[in-house]
């Protein structure tokens, strides 16, 4: 009899056999069923490697083979329920190849069938017919090469960089944003999500905004402007004797052109629109997306100022003034505006609010001028003509043995600031002057995702004081290990240029490579790819519908649940099916009270506890953060004007606020089990966890 060495892969290659996947396989089957049997698990793998060497005597089996004798070995153990579960495993694994094989990808990093799904919409790279030509393994080394090619240019090791930064995405460890994982290595090679534009008080200069927009969406950029230095309708154009027709006019302008151009030709063009507080247009903007199909491709806040809200507080008044004289024309009742704002977001999820001097108060280039826009999420206040990357740590992945491994985070950190160092290098930009100004700053945006998971993984329930306790932490660690990288890149590359104006300086530092390092996005597509939850956002779901290729509905649950409920011996489909109906857990006593309290689902969080969570990680971060404050549709107006004033409270930079429900069409549907009509929770295919009314495109 001979000895097996060797095994046949089932993509053909041929790798070394070992007897500790087939016990492994065995205790994980065990394990998923509540059971945990060492001694089964050590002598039927040891029964199998046995009959393998009998019968195949020195050729080599395939994975196939191996699975087949392990069934059978299973089934002579008389231990039927954990053959079952095995068969059931290697049905669906099956089920998931053949799903992915109709997709048309090659999955060679065994991502789910949704994270395939995405990258074949929007991120691999096709041939002329459409046809997909690269994996996702080879996505992330096109995109890790690409970007680590600029350390040449400092006689950095670019080859140990470039497998650093495969390694920490291809493990989903860190993921850069869409359009870096899109346009690395091609073409296009435009690599930033992130551009503000500014909208001058002419018409030559209203235009340009409106053709340097079209080329940012063309190459996969989503845009921020301010319309506050446009004069308001009715007022007067000397050069034409004529009447101006206001912001809200030239806003529809943009927004048909979003309309016929697709970013980097995969997705349709993001905008934000911002009008300050003090604008005599501000009520017909507040009030402007009443009807849901205008300025669709827009999301809209109001910039408000400190001034405004103290005014709110007392219950004062407030003047509009005049963009092009400076004149107060009209006096208003703070407190009546702001209960527009609150009403028009509860009706419709627009506008929210931009705390503006809380932005350019804490804006260490203050120096250049002042921020008047973000970028279309918020989470980035830019200058006129400033571009930024993002890109996301997976907390998910950042815990060991029930606590956060530090020390996995501070390399994932520093290696995620070098690489979005390198991509303001690398990338090409739209428009000359965004490439100077850009280079100019060098800003970049570190942030988060996975948040929700990694408190599950602690036992740590969202809405505590527990959970801002460490979003403090993680805060705080990630900015300041992000700041030591970029001094150190900043000793061999040199600051940016505008260090000398910059309150770094001030601060008592003598070089920095970056203005600013830190955000907190919503991940969208990329928190799909990484398998984890977006942002800092909760879990939107426990069990729900996920809806994916092209009208196939796949029922998914999220995995850390999943995990515990055969561990606790509880998992069931039943179950699976019975949580899909409202997505939440909180009501369903036969689960343990301790669990139901670590799955809290976005609409089981008070809006208080969005709002302070928010604040918790802007404590440390030095651009904004982005995060939806979703609220069940019986959610009052009193709820939203509550959530507003506390968000500024804190010291928040903007918050949004989305009612479920608020617009006809959105990205997740929760079902009303109440009505016993088995409609299920339903989540479009792109949705990641962030806003139910859209999906972010970053």
């Amino acid at each position: 009899m001979g000895t097996v060495e060797k095994v046949v892969k089932r993509d053909g290659r041929i790798v070394l056999f070992d007897e500790e996947k087939i016990r492994a396989a065995v205790q994980a089957t065990a394990l998923a069923i509540g059971e945990k049997d060492l001694d089964l698990a050590r002598d039927v793998a040891a029964q199998v490697t046995q009959t393998l060497n009998r019968d195949f005597d020195n050729r080599m089996p395939t994975v196939e083979d191996i699975q087949n004798y392990l069934e059978r070995a299973l089934i002579d153990t008389r231990r039927a329920d954990i053959a079952k579960a095995f068969i059931l495993y290697r049905a669906e694994r099956t089920r998931l190849r053949e799903t992915k094989k109709f997709i048309g990808v090659a999955d060679d990093l065994k991502l789910k069938v949704n994270s395939i799904e995405i990258l074949n919409r929007r991120y691999l790279t096709k041939d002329d017919t459409g046809k997909v030509i690269e994996t996702p393994k080879e996505l992330f080394k096109r995109v890790a090469l690409f970007v680590a090619s600029v350390d040449k240019t400092f006689n950095q090791d670019w080859r140990q960089s470039g497998s650093d930064f495969f390694e920490i995405m291809a493990s989903s460890k860190f993921l850069p944003n869409s359009p870096t994982l899109m346009n690395a290595g091609t073409d296009i090679g435009q690599l930033s999500a992130c551009f503000v534009l500014p909208v001058q008080d002419s018409i030559v200069d209203i235009f340009d905004s409106i053709k340097n927009m079209a080329l940012i969406h063309k190459s996969g950029g989503g845009t921020g402007f301010s319309f506050s230095k446009l004069r308001s309708d009715g007022d007067i154009v000397k050069t034409t004797a004529g009447i101006a027709s206001g912001p809200i006019s030239f806003m529809k302008i943009f927004d048909a052109a979003t309309d016929v151009i697709k970013q980097g030709g995969r997705r349709r063009g993001a905008n934000m629109g911002i009008l300050r507080v003090d604008h005599p247009d501000i009520r017909e903007f507040i009030t402007i997306k009443e009807k849901e199909t205008t300025l669709s491709n827009f999301n809209l806040s109001v910039a408000v100022t400190d001034e405004f809200m103290k005014a709110v507080e007392e219950d004062g008044e407030y003047w509009l003034k005049s963009p092009r004289t400076g004149k107060q024309v009209e006096k208003l009742k703070a407190r009546s505006v702001f209960d527009l704002i609150a009403t028009m977001a509860w009706r419709t999820g627009d506008p929210g609010l931009i705390f503006i001097d809380e932005i350019n108060r804490t804006h260490p280039l203050s120096n250049l001028g002042e921020i008047e826009s973000t970028n279309p999420c918020g989470e980035l206040p830019l200058l006129p003509f400033e571009s930024c990357n993002l890109g996301s740590i997976n907390l998910s992945k950042m815990v060991k043995d029930g606590a956060v491994d530090w020390d996995e985070l501070k390399r994932v950190t520093r290696l995620a600031v070098h690489f979005l160092d390198n991509v303001i290098d690398a990338g090409r930009f739209p428009i000359e002057k965004i490439a100077q100004v850009t280079k100019a700053n060098r800003k970049i945006g570190l942030g988060v995702m996975g948040f929700a998971e990694m408190l599950i993984a602690l036992k740590i329930p969202y809405a505590s004081d527990e959970t801002l306790k460490l979003a403090d932490e993680l805060g705080a660690f990630i900015q300041a290990e992000a700041v030591k990288e970029s001094v150190e890149l900043a000793k061999i590359r040199g600051s940016f240029p505008n260090f000398d104006l910059s309150s770094w300086k001030a601060k008592g530092f003598s070089e920095l490579r970056n203005a600013t390092l830190t955000t907190i996005a919503p991940t969208g597509t990329i928190s799909i790819i990484a398998g984890t939850s977006s942002g800092i956002e909760p879990l939107f779901a426990i069990s729900y519908i996920r809806e994916a290729l092209g009208g196939v509905d796949l029922l998914e649950v999220n995995h850390l649940f999943d995990e515990i409920a055969r561990e606790k011996g509880f998992q069931s489909e039943e179950l699976n099916q019975a949580i899909a109906k409202t997505g939440s857990i909180k009501n369903l006593k036969d689960i343990p009270e301790e669990i139901r309290n670590i799955f809290s689902t976005t609409f089981d969080i008070p809006g208080e506890w969005h709002v302070r969570v928010q604040a918790a990680w802007q404590n440390n971060i030095d651009n904004a953060v982005s995060k939806t404050v979703n609220l069940p549709a019986e959610a009052s107006l009193s709820d939203v004007r509550q959530i507003f004033k506390l968000a500024h409270t804190l010291k928040c930079k903007g918050i949004t606020v989305y009612r479920y429900g608020s617009k006809k069409n959105q990205v997740l549907y929760v079902g009303d089990k109440a009505k016993q009509d088995n409609t299920l929770v339903r989540a479009a295919a792109e949705y990641g966890g962030d806003c139910a009314a859209g999906e972010c495109a970053f």
